[in-house]
């Protein structure tokens, strides 16, 4: 499993930016490769070190990495170095070096998915996924080889992971270089594979692991949790595990970035003369004041009601929009008040005798 970016430099996490560069001068130096050609183990080292180094000294993969360990890169190679070969090609003189010998590649990445309520998505909350993925084979310890073996150097390229041919041209010899089509550049082979894993160093396995959410995580969103996708074949470092969220439809509220909205009706009486009326929020039913006189459409804002805002801190608001209700199935007694009503207000209504004739003509 791939270590904390941190821990690879030795720095905490309240770690200058002029201290994470210190900490990695210091490392590339102990670690190349051009230092350390008697030691096979010190490329990954130098690898390791080298992808924490451009996590941590932007700013930006430093924050995301810091709220979700997400730093998009995986562990196989040194993405895009841009200044970081600036900063070491001064005491290194580039990268250089003797043969291309390279570890065991990475395990792949693997997806899946958690499906949260509205509530839920609100505040932090643990859920476990169920993943099949490869492990390293418990048999062999991932390498690939028989117990009581061990990988052996290549025949081929002799352990430096690639084939040189020299050629005669015009301009002089010239030599050329290929990764080892045998051993595909990692300067071992297997003679006596293990029998459980087939000389892979991985098995097929279930596991169930429990995920923290984040409150205020949006839909589509995903976290990333270092180390557990797939082992990589013979040893070679794990993948991720990207856990893809989705946000169940709410009953009654629809989200918009991190504010809500709802509807709330209100009958026509209250409407008129004024009263409460009760808006649904995350928490439970919140009692709103409706004015005399409130017209259909109107809008009312709830601060704080909405979503917690997941780098800013807080909470968005909740905005409901009244729907002024129009009573039906009256009553005798109600449609008598409702005239009377109408007849203060010198509102001519429609003649419900004249409507009632006509219906019964074509029926």
């Amino acid at each position: 499993m791939a270590r904390d970016h941190y821990e690879v430099l030795g720095v905490s996490r309240q770690a200058t930016q002029e201290e994470i560069k210190r900490a990695y001068r210091q490392l590339a130096r102990k670690f190349h490769p051009d230092a350390n050609q008697d030691d096979p183990s010190a490329e990954e080292r130098f690898k390791e070190i080298t992808v924490s180094y451009e996590v941590l000294s932007d700013p930006q993969k430093r924050q995301n990495y810091d709220t979700f360990g997400d730093d998009r890169m995986g562990g196989a190679g040194f993405g895009d170095f841009g200044g970081i070969s600036d900063l070491f090609s001064s005491f290194f003189g580039g990268f250089g070096g003797q043969g291309a010998r390279r570890g065991p590649p990475r395990g792949a990445d693997i997806l899946a998915t958690v499906e949260l309520t509205l509530e839920e998505a609100a505040q932090s909350v643990e859920k476990e996924v169920e993943i099949t993925t490869l492990v390293g084979c418990e048999e062999c310890e991932g390498s690939g080889a028989a117990p009581g073996t061990s990988p052996t150097q290549c025949s081929e390229c002799g352990g430096t992971g690639e084939q040189r041919q020299v050629r005669r041209t015009v301009f002089g010899n010239v030599m050329t270089a290929s990764t080892c089509r045998r051993c595909g550049g990692r300067g071992q082979e297997i003679v006596d594979p293990c029998p459980t894993c087939n000389g892979s160093g991985r098995t097929q396995a279930t596991e169930t692991m429990t995920v923290r959410v984040p409150p205020g995580i949006d839909d589509g969103a995903q976290l990333r949790v270092t180390g557990r996708g797939e082992a990589g074949p013979l040893g070679g470092m794990s993948g991720d595990l990207y856990v893809e969220i989705r946000i169940k439809r709410h009953e009654f509220l629809q989200r918009a970035g991190d504010d809500l909205g709802c509807q709330v009706t209100v009958p026509m009486t209250i409407a008129a003369l004024g009263g409460n009326a009760e808006v649904p929020t995350l928490e439970g039913p919140e009692t709103i004041e409706i004015k005399p006189g409130t017209q259909s459409g109107e809008v009312i804002h709830l601060k704080g009601k909405g979503m917690p805002r997941l780098s800013r801190g807080g909470r968005g608001e909740l905005i409901a929009i009244l729907k002024v209700e129009t009573p039906v199935d009256l009553t005798p007694e109600q449609e008598e008040l409702l005239q009377r009503f109408a007849e203060l207000r010198n509102e001519e209504i429609a003649d419900r005798n004249l409507f009632q004739k006509i219906k019964e003509a074509f029926s």
